[in-house]
Order: structure tokens, then sequence, then C-alpha cells
């Protein structure tokens, strides 16, 4: 088993781990680049002389300006919360791919909205464009995990729902680099802190255009009666014909899946609602998804992002552009990582090991990181250049990042888009996106007020909690690679521990797939090889 190996459900025919299924996954995972810049390039360009000479921000005392801050870069988490909502009614009644297509168009709107903001105009054009940015990318939010979850063979789903924080990353290293670059570059203008704001729009434009040469979800299809339509695109997506034994397979599983849900819950809009407030096991589920976004917010990432600034004058560092600099270089860092985390550790060490591994790392260091401020006090001690001391702690700053990353960066994504029933996804992702912003809406909203009452004490409050977090994940957090989507409800349905839960669902899986050939090739269907060895069977799929 090397590093790339695959952990296969069943046969898999190499044709289906084809660029299809990559195109369509990139296209969608575009929202994640639009918030990953936003992320990074909030905070830095509102630090910008030049946008506080624009809005005359001398006027303000310093609990007011940190207030603006805080409106500011929180209102954009605001209207992804709704935004996340919004998109279950979309997603169910229009579809994946249409509802990505009329979130990235409203962030459209609400970034050209802030385009207009002026000295002249006041911040109101920027208060309610970042209102409509955060609806489209609350919304992008939602359907995008589930869209790749829905249309990814089981055992690379991970990393195709991983370049959904791949793009994130991305989209963070440019968000913190234009901010650097107009600081080091350009003339304190008007231009100069507007050019971050307009940049907003070129991975938005990018991913509305994409949308149109992509395909819709063939699960979300099968659930609107559209199987004619769902089956083509699952053939194209796949490369496979459908008398081929893995689409027979995959077809199959879906249509038993639908038919227990169908018989059970029922598909319309308001049955996933009835099933949260009727099932147990559903409405435990959403506790975990929602929990997994509390945790992840817990680890202090969004402090961080949303304020890197303050962040790193609390170690020692002095100057805007030292600042952004060294922000910069926290998000290469970030992007380097994730690249290792999407193609080697999160289909192959798995969603619960990173979780423990990634909060038991990234404790250590914000405890480090915590106890050099404590002792040394760097803000009342301001120096021209770092310490040895400071030094230190930004090794251990970034080496938290390292830890960081492949952990709870993307992976409560990952499995947020893959724990749900069918007939409940599209809702379970809403609450979990929705969770996502409103954690994230908090800690934008008081992090100026926690740094300036807690000191260093944040940094030990956001460890400590980490470490929180690898009780919980042990406890409830079950391993969900490699396992089909119409297969979760086993894995969630053990009364086991959840550490053994995932090697119990595989081998019955395996066993399942075995039977399953035994019945096809014993029903006289005719199986035969074809020019590449794999056997198809003559049936049609119904």
């Amino acid at each position: 088993m090397g590093l790339l190996t695959l952990k296969e459900d069943r046969p898999t025919p190499p044709c289906v781990y084809n660029y299809r299924v990559y195109c369509c996954a990139t296209v969608a995972a575009f929202c994640a680049v639009m918030i990953g810049y936003d992320s990074a390039f909030i905070g830095g360009t509102l630090a910008l002389n030049s946008f506080k000479k624009e809005f005359d921000w001398s006027q303000y005392s310093t609990s007011e300006a940190n207030l603006i801050n805080e409106n500011i870069v929180s209102l954009y988490q605001a209207g992804a919360f709704f935004g996340s909502f919004f998109a279950y009614a979309v997603g169910h009644y229009l579809g994946r791919r249409r509802g990505l297509q009329i979130f990235s168009g409203v962030f459209i709107l609400g970034a050209g909205l802030m385009l207009g903001a002026n000295g002249d105009r006041g911040l109101g054009l920027i208060y309610g464009g970042r209102v409509l940015a955060g609806i489209g990318v609350g919304g992008a939010s939602n359907l995008t995990p589930i869209y790749i979850s829905e249309l990814a063979p089981p055992a690379i789903r991970g990393r195709l729902v991983g370049l959904y924080e791949m793009g994130w990353q991305l989209g963070g290293v440019v968000g913190f680099w234009i901010n650097y670059g107009v600081s080091t570059t350009m003339p304190e203008n008007h231009s100069q802190w507007i050019i971050p704001f307009a940049v907003q729009l070129i991975p938005a434009g990018l991913m509305f255009i994409g949308l149109f040469f992509i395909k819709e979800s063939p699960r979300w299809l099968m659930t609107r009666g559209k199987r004619d339509l769902a089956l083509k695109n699952l053939c194209w997506i796949r490369k496979l014909d459908t008398d081929d034994m893995y689409m027979l397979e995959e077809v199959a599983a879906i249509d038993a899946g639908l038919e227990y849900q169908q018989s059970t819950v029922g598909l319309g809009f308001w049955q996933p609602f009835k099933s949260l407030w009727n099932d147990r096991k559903v409405m435990y589920r959403f506790f975990l998804g929602c929990s997994l976004f509390f945790w992840q917010n817990a680890s202090g990432i969004n402090a961080i992002n949303y304020y890197s600034p303050t962040v790193f004058r609390s170690i020692g560092l002095t100057g805007t552009n030292t600042s952004l600099l060294t922000t910069g270089i926290f998000g290469v860092i970030k992007a380097v990582v994730t690249l290792i985390w999407l193609f080697f550790l999160i289909d192959n060490l798995g969603r619960r090991n990173l979780l423990m591994i990634g909060a038991l790392g990234g404790s250590i260091c914000l405890f480090y990181v915590g106890g050099y401020i404590a002792v040394a006090k760097p803000e009342e001690n301001p120096s021209s250049t770092i310490s040895s001391g400071g030094i230190s702690a930004m090794a251990f700053f970034y080496l938290w990042t390292i830890f960081y990353t492949p952990s709870w960066n993307g992976t409560p994504w990952v499995i947020n888009s893959e724990m749900f029933p069918q007939n409940v996804r599209t809702l379970g992702q809403a609450f979990a996106a929705a969770s996502n912003w409103f954690f994230n809406f908090l800690v934008a909203r008081f992090t100026q007020q926690m740094f300036t009452g807690m000191g260093y004490g944040v940094y030990f409050f956001f460890a400590s909690l980490m470490l929180c977090s690898i009780v919980f994940v042990w406890f409830l957090i079950p391993e969900t690679k490699g396992i089909p989507l119409e297969s979760m409800d086993r894995l969630f349905s053990k009364d086991l521990p959840q550490r053994r839960a995932h090697k119990i669902v595989m081998a019955e899986l395996a066993e399942d797939e075995e039977s399953f050939r035994r019945n096809v090739e014993g029903s006289g269907l005719g199986l035969e090889k074809d020019e590449f060895g794999e056997k198809k069977a003559h049936v049609e799929v119904v």
C-alpha cells in the first residue's frame, strides 16, 4: 500500500478516475477560491493607510474603529449564514449546477456593488455588497461539497471534495499577496485599496462561465425522476456504458437507496424536515456535522485569517508591510500543505486520524506561542527587530499551520459532504454550512475585542479547545473514507465504538459486492469481456 494507493469499495475500472470528474469538481470548487480570497484580503485591505485616509479613520476612537472593522468583516459571514439555508430550496428544486450559477451571480452582484464605495458615498455600499457576496458564498458553500460528493467515485471522494479546500487556500494565497503587492508598489490612493476588492470578480466570473460546461449531479436527477438524463450524465462522468458491471452496481445502489428513502421518509421538500424531527439517527448526524464546524472555528483559524496583522503584532512584528509579508508566507504554507493533504493524506490516512493528530500538534504550538507572549510581552517592549524568542514563536506559529491545514481546515467539509442520506443531504449540508458561517461570524465579530481583553490568553483559549476536540472525534466520529454514499447509513447505525465501525462496514461491502457478481453471473445474462478485459453484462439498467 503506497501513499497514492486507493482504497476501493469494489473493483473499479481505471477510466472512472478520469479528467471529466476532476474538471467538474474543479469548476464547482471555484466558489472556495472566492471564500479563501475574502478571508485573506479583507483584514489587510482594511489596514491599508489609503483605506483609512479615504474614510477618515482618524475621526474614530480605537474602540469605534475596531467596531467598524468587525462590522465590515462579519456582515459577510452573516450573509453567508442565510445563504446556506437559501441553498436548500434552490438545490432541491433547481439542482446543484444551476444553484451554483445563481449564487455565483449573486456574489458577482455584491462584489460589483462594493466597487462603488468611496469617501463621499461612505461605507454603505461596502456593507451592502458584503451581505450580498456573503449570501452568494454561503449558498455555494452548501452546494459545492454536495455536488462533488455525489459525482465522485468513493475511492477519490475525499480528494475531489478536497479540491474545495485547495481552492480556498489558493484564494487565500492570492488575497495575502495582493495586499502586500499594492502596499509596496502603489501610492496611497483610491486605486490601492479598491484593486483588492475588484479581484474578487475574477474567480466568481470564471466559476459562473465554467458551470455552463459541466454536468448536473446524476443522483439529484434521479430524485427528480429524470432517469434517462441521470444515466446519460453518469455514463459521461464515468466514461463507461450503461451495461458495464461497475455501472450496474452503482445504479443499483442508487436505486436501492432512493427506494428505501421513498418508502420510509419520502423525497419531497418537507420530508427531510420530518426525518430530522422524527429520526434520532438523522438528528445525531446533524449534530455531528454542526459540531465539526464549532471545533474547526475553536482552533482559532478564522481569528488568524481575518485579523492576521493583529496576530503578528502580538508576537512582536511591527510595520504594516512586515505584517502583510509574514501573512503572505502563512498563506503559501497553507496552500502547499493542502496539496499534500489532497493527494496523499485524506483518502489514505483517513478523516479521524487527521483530525486528532492535527488537534494535538496544533494545541502544543499555540500553547508555546501564548507562553512566549506571556513571558516576553513583545507589545509592551517594541523593537525594530524581532527577538530570537519571537522568531521561535513565529516558527511554532507556522508549525501550527502545518498541523492545522491538513486536518481541521478541510476535513470537516469532506465528512459533511458524504455522511448524510440522499434525501436529507442538501438540508444537512445547509445546517453544517450555516453552522460554519455562524461560528465564523462570532469569531470575526469579537476577535479584536478578545485580543484587547485577553491578550496572550487568546492562544491558551484556542489551544485548550483543540485538545477538547480530540475527545469529541475519538468517541463520536467514525471513519468515512472509501464508504459509498448509499452505505453511510450502515456506518452510522452500527452500535459499536466508532473507531471500529469503518472496518466492519468495509468487510460487509466486500461480501455484498461478491454476492452481486455471483448473482449476475449466475442469472444467464451472458457476461463477456470487452477489449479492456472488463466484464460487461448485456442487460438494460432499470
